[in-house]
């Protein structure tokens, strides 16, 4: 009983969803005044994906953005709790968006941000959820730290060498690679697993090596690892020789024991497996044994999905790409070889996460109208469907009487202003979710015309025609077309109003000319367009051009009369093989023909006249054929261009029936073009005699057809025969036929009733058209009665199109119908149509109008209704008539205009808002009420005063660039400052193609309308942003932008002169890698302009100005390998004149392959050694040429001179004396000039050298000697040598040989101690 009760509420609740009248969802248009006006709820355009994977090298952005009216605000949770952003300096939010950015310069882990965020965006009216992201940060381990042991097997045995890569986030890529870096060759023998495991069906010896690597590739982080390598022995029972090895023998001849396949992987002969839906199912078997085994795949109960299936890894893997559920089954693999089979069963099942059969949309409702949410999903297990409301679930909401939650369906009936809302729907089950955001926006919004206002539409007479009328309004605005402002609305008959506001014309007709309006009404208000129809005459050719031959030499003539509309202007061309005809001086062209004189080969072809107006166009074409003298022979005639056929014969009625005849005709000759079409005309002696009407078109290939008629109806025929040249004259008519007359078929349209006068009431409709009155005495019989008061039905015969009822009741309904009917009988009736009797004006006036909450743009009015009976007609609207009396600007003098509002209501106390008023001024209103034709008496009149508001723009802002380096800016007042002026605030920044400067603020009094910026730039641009300021804030932006110069025709320099004819021109660039070589012409005097080089580099924009003061051609270095640049050159002084862009690309960058002998840094260091050696050297001299004398001991042998030891004094102090050395040979001092120097070998005189190093220099100027007595400091020098004397110069310069020995007695055991050297010269004291 309990099932029983269920299945009864269901089927009682279904049976109300049926019943229950939906109203279609308001389609909002993509208008910007109705967007920009539009409240909405906030939607999310924008979000971050489910599964968040972010970069730890990169700053981690969430993104989450979202669009609504007013702009919605932002926040977050963060693993389901409020996430302060403001608290953390690391964590940003974008403006006006929820986008978060986290960066990590300051410090910081990106682990400590992982977690489940969701974004939460709201306004006025709503809220709105991203989906719950899950955050995490990429990783990429390392193997762990392990020693592999060598593996050992023996031959034809298989092996799995294990992978085992460290777990990352994304998983890692792996692949097997040796020590040289490359690819493990993988066969039917030795493939990879989907583990990563390498896997051999059976090992041969060649597969010993010592560096089988398996690598793993991060690919988020584009790293790879890799795992020490593993070292294979292969145990051989048999000698092995690398040469005895082929692809068809890989035992090279050896007995190896072959064995039956067995599985390697999956393990056992079952295992199952479990794939989500639109997923990737990867099945793999792989098989051991000698030989190896192959792989063959079956699916139980049915065959693979041969366009979903692909065998991959050697057949080894089964790859099924997007997975639905009729994959789901038992799969086989069978691995066989000669010795045997062995199967393996995989039972896979396809489950699913959530997935969309309806997802909710945002749904626009008016007031009082009634709608849904529907939200389905499927999966495999079933989805659970929760409902939350801005982001709480709907269970824990305020409980709203107009919304009912019925599983996945939410019904709203007669919902009203308020109960906007976001209404989110999560579909989920244990393999995943489903959250979607809808909006529901309760909107009201008065009628508004989208379209341009007061067109002026042409179109040619009897072409069907289309007036737009684009509308909007919430409720659906009721929209109706009239004709000059007069009469009741179009539709019916030739006229057809669209959905969408359009009204077509069937067939426009010179009468319908005139003024068409279209308005649109709702309960807020109405709103009308106009639009303008003129009906032309069609442009048409009236005598064609026609197909001819002519003899050379000759002159041709081409026939094109037009006759057009004389209101539209035409114009005529000629085409030649459809490309345009220079006339030149030989043709000649008239209003109606085409003259080609002295015709030759090349005037042969086909020549077309086209004539076009602004809104049609007609053409006409004939071919010219050029003749020899000879080529009129008739016998040539074959050689004749095709022509339009000749007219059909014969034509014969037969067959004939009350709305049916046969007609059949002979075809004329075609003139070498197949016929394609007959056209039928038929022609009525009754209603239009002698205008003849198309009736029906038949294919070429028939001459006998069955005419479809209408009753009584005196016809006549007559046919067109149709090929590609043209059509033929008409046939000679046929022999008339009569059809029989009936009852009319057709339903007077157009059908309704309006009252005129308050006591009547016009019943009217369209008549027939004479071919639907089937038959003569045509009448109308209409039927009339008081609706809902039980009474009889009315009627009356009349022949027109119009019956009056007098003495009606003011306002009243009537049932009415029509029907036609001739001397044959009645027609059919019409549907029931409800028609009122007339109008009467309202005797009420609405009463206490008063106003509250008036701000600077709008007022809420109330009022008291009137009694609905009082209104005597149908009741329109409360028309509310409002004038701005004037401003509370002192001063401002303002137009007192009347307008009207209109608000539909039927409550007792009424209220709306009154917007689009000017602020700060003072109004004076009253309202009325209105139906189809009167207003009532109006109500008290209310005067009120509106708030202080924001500016108006400024009236103008001009920009004058009066030097190179300011800017003169000009502006004037608000022409409705809308409040107390304070003053004016100008924002201004540098633009360069997208990229802006930092703002900078101006203020200014009230009475300052000018202002002077200096540029710091000559070539700087500005963007000005200029608004007026009450005590309310700024007002409406007047933005501009500062001229560029290179725009500015009449630009002057700095000394006020144009420099007349100065041109750059020529420019040529040839890109290297890094530099181009700039050329251009010029010209300016030489050496009295410099020129500046704009760069401008495509891929950011960014721009490189470089001057030069010198002739081209120029190098420019610095440039970018392989970039795109834009390059123009102008003048320095005068920035206006300027070349034309140059857009060219430089060289990819490349490396040059030269000896290093002449690479730059080898040759500077060789020099940088040489300096030094040659500033060592200097010091060397200097150090020696320090001091007056110094005792020097010297050998020479053989002319070789060889300094034994040498000790010297350096000389410090200037004041101690010293002892002239010219010709002392006593104290062994040496006279440089005589050469003397050298002391006689037998003289037994006492002379000291000594032999020691700077630290035990004796006192200066002084020197001791072996008997211990201070002698003063001389030079000594002991020579041996065996020839001449030795001489010196006198700078001490060696110029002799030496032939004197040194006497070791002569030095008494005081010789020096230090080992002998040769010099090539002795220096000399200074």
């Amino acid at each position: 009983m309990l099932g029983q009760g269920r299945h009864t509420a269901l089927a009682l609740m279904s049976l109300l969803l049926l019943l229950w009248h939906e109203a279609t969802p308001i389609e909002v248009p993509q208008d910007p005044k109705i967007q920009q006006d539009l409240k909405q709820p906030p939607t999310i355009v924008k979000q971050s994906v489910k599964d968040y994977i972010v970069d730890p090298r990169d700053n981690i952005i969430i993104e989450c953005e979202a669009k609504g009216n007013p702009v919605p605000s932002f926040s977050w949770r963060r693993n389901g709790k409020f996430f302060n952003i403001g608290k953390d300096p690391r964590v940003t939010m974008r403006k006006r968006s929820g986008t978060l950015e986290i960066g990590f310069r300051s410090g910081g882990r990106p682990e400590d941000y992982e977690g489940e965020y969701q974004c939460f965006t709201s306004n006025d009216f709503g809220a709105a959820l991203s989906n719950k992201i899950l955050l995490r940060v990429s990783k990429a381990p390392l193997w762990p730290k392990e020693v592999l042991e060598p593996v050992v097997v023996t031959e034809g045995s298989p092996l799995v060498l294990p992978c085992n890569p460290p777990p990352g986030l994304p998983p890692p890529f792996t692949f097997w690679m040796n020590s040289a870096m490359t690819p493990i060759p993988q066969d039917k023998r030795v493939s990879m697993g989907l583990n990563g495991d390498l896997y051999f069906s059976n090992v041969v010896a060649q597969d010993a090596h010592t560096d089988y690597s398996c690598n793993a590739r991060f690919l988020f982080t584009h790293t790879i690892q890799q795992k020490n390598p593993f070292t294979l022995k292969v145990l051989t029972k048999e000698p092995y020789n690398d040469t005895s090895y082929n692809a068809t023998d890989p035992y090279g001849g050896r007995k190896v024991a072959e064995s039956t396949p067995t599985f390697l992987s999956p393990s056992g002969s079952e295992s199952s497996k479990m794939v989500l839906r639109d997923e990737q199912l990867l099945l793999e078997c792989i098989a051991a044994g000698l030989p190896t085994p192959t792989i063959k795949w079956f699916k139980k109960g049915g065959d693979l999905p041969g366009h979903k299936v692909k065998f991959e890894n050697f057949n080894k893997t089964l790859k099924i790409i997007s997975v639905s559920e009729e994959d789901a089954g038992e799969y086989v693999c069978m691995a066989n070889s000669h010795l045997g089979s062995i199967r393996h069963s995989i039972s896979v099942q396809v489950k699913a996460a959530p997935y969309w059969l309806d997802k909710p949309t945002d749904l626009v409702l008016a007031p009082d109208e009634n709608g849904r949410l529907v939200c389905r999903a499927n999966g495999n297990p079933k989805p659970t469907i929760q409902w939350l409301i801005n982001g709480q679930p709907i269970d824990s909401s305020p409980l709203n009487p107009s919304r009912q939650v019925l599983g996945d369906t939410i019904i709203f009936r007669s919902v009203q202003m308020g109960s906007s809302a976001v209404y989110q729907c999560n579909a989920s089950n244990q393999h995943g979710y489903l959250l979607a955001n809808a909006f529901v926006s309760i909107l009201d919004m008065p009628p508004r015309m989208l379209g341009p206002k007061n067109q002026l539409i042409k179109v040619i007479e009897n072409n069907r025609t289309f007036l737009d009328c684009p509308f909007f309004g919430s409720p659906l605005p009721e929209l109706r077309w009239f004709k000059n402002g007069q009469g009741s609305g179009l539709d019916g008959g030739q006229y057809r109003v669209y959905i969408n506001g359009t009204l077509e014309i069937k067939r426009a007709r010179a009468e319908d000319e005139g003024t068409y309006t279209c308005v649109a009404n709702s309960i807020l208000g109405k709103a009308e367009n106009q639009v303008r129809l003129e009906v032309k005459e069609q442009t048409r050719i009236v005598k064609f051009p026609e197909h001819q031959s002519a003899i050379r030499g000759s002159t041709a003539r081409f026939n094109c009369k037009v006759k057009s509309d004389p209101s539209l202007p035409v114009t005529v061309t000629w085409t030649k093989d459809d490309k345009f005809l220079y006339l030149g001086w030989r043709l000649r062209k008239d209003d109606e023909s085409l003259t080609i004189p002295n015709v030759n080969e090349g005037d042969e072809g086909t020549y077309t006249c086209t004539v076009k107006s602004e809104i049609d166009e007609d053409s006409a074409s004939a071919r010219l054929t050029v003749l020899e003298e000879a080529s009129l022979n008739p016998s040539v005639s074959s050689a004749l261009p095709p022509d339009r056929p000749d007219p059909p014969m014969d034509l014969d009625l037969s067959d004939p029936a009350a709305r049916s005849v046969r007609l059949t005709w002979i075809p004329g000759n075609d003139h070498r073009s197949t016929i394609t079409e007959f056209l039928v005309e038929f022609e009525e002696d009754r209603w239009e005699p002698g205008r003849w009407q198309n009736l029906s078109t038949y294919p070429g290939d028939l001459n006998s057809v069955i005419l479809q008629l209408a009753p009584f109806v005196n016809y006549q025929f007559r046919v067109i025969a149709i090929n590609s040249v043209g059509q033929s004259q008409p046939s000679s008519p046929s022999p008339r036929y009569k059809t029989s007359g009936a009852a009319p078929d057709v339903i007077p349209r157009g059908l309704r009733g309006w009252g005129s006068k308050k006591d009547n009431m016009e019943i009217t409709w369209e008549p027939l058209l004479d071919l639907e009155r089937n038959g003569q005495n045509l009448h109308y019989n209409v039927w009339w009665r008081r609706k809902d008061v039980g009474e009889e039905w009315s009627n009356m015969t009349t022949e027109g199109s119009k019956h009056i009822i007098h003495n009606t009741e003011t306002y009243v309904p009537y049932e009415i119908k029509v029907q036609a009917r001739n001397e044959f009988g009645p027609g059919p009736e019409s549907n029931m149509v409800i028609g009122y009797s007339g109008e009467d004006k309202p005797t009420d006036a609405p009463t206490d109008l008063r106003v509250s909450k008036v701000d600077s743009t709008k007022a809420n009015i109330h009022w008291k209704s009137v009694d609905p009976n009082s209104v005597q007609g149908e009741f329109k609207e409360y028309r509310l008539y409002y004038c701005r009396e004037s401003s509370l600007v002192p001063g401002l003098m303002v137009s007192k205009e009347n307008k009207t509002k209109g608000f539909y209501s039927t409550t007792p106390q009424p209220s709306s808002i009154l917007s689009d008023l000017v602020p700060y001024s003072k109004y004076k209103m009253f309202i009325v009420v209105a139906n189809s034709r009167f207003e009532g008496p109006p109500s008290n009149s209310v005067e009120f005063s509106t708030k202080e508001g924001v500016p108006d723009a400024p009236r103008f802002f001009r920009i004058n660039r009066r030097s190179f380096d300011t800017i003169y800016l000009e502006w004037d007042k608000p022409l409705e400052p809308n409040g107390i002026l304070t003053g004016y605030q100008l924002k201004y920044q540098t633009v360069n193609g997208s990229r802006v400067g930092r703002q900078q603020l101006e203020t200014f009094l009230p009475n300052m309308t000018d202002f002077t910026l200096r540029l710091p730039d000559r070539s700087t641009r500005y963007k000005f942003l200029l608004s007026a300021l009450t005590q309310v804030g700024a007002g409406e932006v007047y933005a501009e932008e500062s001229p560029h110069f290179t725009n500015e025709e009449h630009f002057t320099d700095t000394t006020g002169l144009v420099a007349p004819g100065r041109q750059i021109w020529d420019l040529t660039v040839e890109p290297n890698s890094n530099y181009a070589n700039v050329s251009w012409r010029h010209n300016f005097p030489a050496g009295s302009s410099e020129f500046v080089l704009e760069f401008t580099l495509d891929s950011d924009k960014t721009v490189k100005v470089v001057p030069v003061n010198q002739q081209p051609p120029i190098r420019v270095a610095d440039l970018i390998a392989g970039a795109a640049y834009r390059l123009r050159v102008y003048s320095h002084e005068l920035n206006s004149i300027s070349s034309n862009y140059f857009t060219f690309k430089t060289k990819a960058a490349y490396i040059d392959q030269v000896d290093i002998a002449t690479q730059g840094w080898f040759i500077g260091l060789m020099c940088a050694i040489a300096l030094i050696i040659l500033i060592l050297l200097i010091v060397c001299f200097i150090k020696r040429s320090r001091g007056g004398k110094y005792p020097v001991s010297i050998k020479c042998l053989g002319g070789c001179c060889v300094t034994g030891f040498a000790k010297y004094l350096v000389r410090d102090k200037k004041d101690l004396p010293l002892d002239s050395v010219d010709q002392k040979d006593q104290d062994g001092s040496f006279d440089y000039q005589n050469g003397s120097s050298v002391p006689d070998r037998n003289e037994n005189e006492n002379r000291s050298l000594e032999s020691s190093d700077e630290d035990n220099k004796p006192l200066q100027g002084s020197q001791t000697s072996l008997d211990g007595n201070v002698k003063e400091s001389d030079d000594s020098l002991v020579d041996y040598g065996e020839g001449g004397d030795g001489q010196f110069n006198e700078d001490g310069s060696f110029i002799g040989q030496y032939t004197v020995k040194k006497d070791k007695d002569e030095t008494e055991g005081n010789e020096s101690s230090e080992a002998t050297s040769p010099v090539n010269a002795i220096y000399s004291l200074a």
